[in-house]
């Protein structure tokens, strides 16, 4: 694995012909076998990005979110909780036959009908708001004049990591309701984590990413048939990160 162009660079990509980058001003259009992806690391400015993870996490008695211990808040104490914008909840999944709760907060939101299911649990979308739109407009714009074809997203899932404990294990979004080639954007507020593709085949070639504060990734082509991705633990990280896919539900 080589750092791509200098060791500044936000991302890894394996040094290998089946692996390319271009960039335009600040978007870096990425080849990968079998996938396509692009980068965008300023797609909102601080000052928008952290009013937003302001709303994201508002509570009705004005509590100040940074300063709150979430750790404290694990399973169902999380009701004690009343947020004023977004309805965050702490689902359980099914793994390996067991049922357990996610190791992170999320919401889904989306058009009526929009459901969506994963690992036993189903969801049914809450309705759009305001800002859920705002940035789902202004992603839709930037799709527009890239080199995919136009899209309209018409769901959101909404990731909490409270801190590095949280995490997303390996997974593909290969669920049937995003059919066959889902295009996925994905928008981060808040830390910035570490985010692994492997490829499904050979587990040890991997691509990796730095998901930054404003930072816009979108996931398109065969990606989700020929990869997984996932938020590793790490412990160093004490803050809290907000992750935002937006995805088309097949209705």
């Amino acid at each position: 694995m080589n750092l791509f162009n200098s060791s500044q660079s936000p991302f890894i990509l394996p040094k290998k012909d089946e692996y390319s980058c271009s960039k335009t001003k600040e978007l870096f259009n990425i080849t990968i076998p079998n996938g396509k992806l692009i980068f965008i690391p300023n797609f909102l400015d601080e000052k928008i990005s952290s009013e937003l993870m302001d709303y994201f996490l508002e509570t009705e008695n004005e509590s100040d979110w940074k300063s709150t211990d979430w750790r404290t808040f694990e399973k169902e104490n999380l009701a004690k909780i009343k947020f004023k914008n977004i309805d965050w909840q702490h689902n359980q999944i099914k793994i390996f036959g067991k049922m357990l709760f996610e190791p992170r907060f999320s919401a889904w939101y989306g058009d009526k009908d929009a459901n969506y299911s994963y690992s036993n649990l189903k969801l049914e979308p809450n309705s759009w708001n305001e800002k859920l739109l705002f940035v789902k407009n202004e992603i839709e714009k930037l799709i527009s004049i890239s080199e995919l074809e136009n899209i309209k997203f018409n769901s959101v899932l909404m990731n909490w990591y409270r801190d590095g404990q949280d995490s997303m294990g390996w997974h593909s979004d290969n669920e049937k309701e995003l059919g066959r080639n889902p295009v996925i954007a994905s928008l981060n507020f808040g830390a910035a984590r570490r985010f692994l593709f492997r490829n499904i085949k050979n587990k040890k070639e991997k691509v990796e990413f730095s998901l930054q504060n404003g930072l816009l990734l979108i996931m398109a082509g065969e990606i989700q048939h020929f990869w997984q991705h996932a938020i590793p633990k790490e412990a160093k990280i004490k803050t809290n990160r907000i992750n935002l896919t937006f995805r088309t539900i097949k209705l």
